[in-house]
């Protein structure tokens, strides 16, 4: 009997990996599930646990204005410590995207303006210029030994940036400059690290970061009270 309940075990056992292994997001079995939102961007059941995605309003109730969103051609302000402003249409911006796995985003670029390095958790990314020059890179894990893949892009190039790399994205001229870029997630999610590393609330013990980046400690001190800057919209 024993043998028998241990044999049932690992049959379990198997299985529960084999699902697990073979699990991904489930195919739309609808046009569309427009994200239902109050106007204090929660839904209507206040005790409902979101996993990967939002409450979705009855089909029969979708409108165009679901799926459609106006004025990404104007220029946005990067008058700010990093010269850039990112415009980002994800699913709280256009309710239709729910589970459509997209996102649009305007980058506008002041001149020697930059998106500074951070991470999309939950997307890769592909970004094409519309206006000037930008030099672009991500650094691969650290398994691939953190390499940097670098390259200056003008008017019509494309450059993608693998799911969770980190990447950038600078100006290097005196003119403005503009990008749009895709994004493979209805909410990929921005992870900017400076901000991150050395903004968070409350703050990483500085004796952490000192020893992490072999720095005096006096360093991490004058990073962390420094105001970081998000460039997110």
């Amino acid at each position: 009997m024993q043998k028998l309940v241990l044999r049932l075990t690992e049959v379990s056992v198997l299985a529960l990996a084999t699902s697990i292994a073979s699990a991904s997001d489930p195919s739309p079995l609808q046009d569309f599930c427009v994200a239902y939102f109050h106007t204090n961007k929660c839904c209507s059941f206040p005790n409902a646990v979101f996993v990967n995605g939002k409450v979705c309003k009855d089909p029969m109730l979708a409108k165009a204005e679901d799926f459609f969103f106006s004025g990404l051609n104007v220029p946005r302000d990067t008058n700010n410590p990093v010269g850039s402003n990112v415009t980002q249409l994800n699913v709280d911006k256009i309710p239709g995207l729910n589970t459509l796995g997209i996102t649009l985003a305007r980058i506008d670029y002041a001149p020697f303006g930059q998106n500074p390095p951070h991470t999309h958790p939950r997307g890769s990314e592909i970004v094409v210029v519309a206006k000037g020059t930008l030099y672009v890179g991500f650094v691969s894990s650290n398994q691939d030994e953190n390499r940097l893949f670098t390259k200056v892009l003008n008017e019509g190039d494309v450059f993608v940036f693998p799911m969770g790399m980190i990447h950038f994205q600078f100006n290097p001229r005196h003119i403005p400059a503009i990008a749009f870029a895709g994004l493979s997630s209805q909410n990929a999610g921005t992870i900017t690290i400076a901000n991150s590393v050395f903004g968070s609330d409350p703050s990483i013990n500085p004796d952490v970061l000192a020893k992490a980046f072999q720095v005096d400690k006096n360093v991490i001190d004058k990073l962390q009270k420094q105001f970081w800057y998000d460039n997110n919209n």
